[in-house]
């Protein structure tokens, strides 16, 4: 199966939003990897978690190489 490329990433932080529309996942989906620590890791600011598009890239690199 020919693996599908992905979108660039945008240069500023990503919100979980941003993650459900690159991955195609529910919200529930993106808290869920969040919570049992699967997800590409993220920070907090404030009460807001926020992702690095290198962190979700290497996340994504790492998963594909595992598969």
């Amino acid at each position: 199966m020919a693996a599908t490329p992905l979108r660039p990433l945008p240069e500023r932080y990503l919100t979980p939003e941003d993650l459900c529309r690159i991955f195609s996942v529910p919200l529930e989906t993106v808290y869920h990897w969040r919570k049992k620590r699967t997800g590409p890791p993220a920070i907090r600011v404030g009460k807001h978690l926020r992702y690095d598009p290198a962190g979700v890239h290497a996340w994504t690199t790492q998963l594909t190489d595992a598969a």
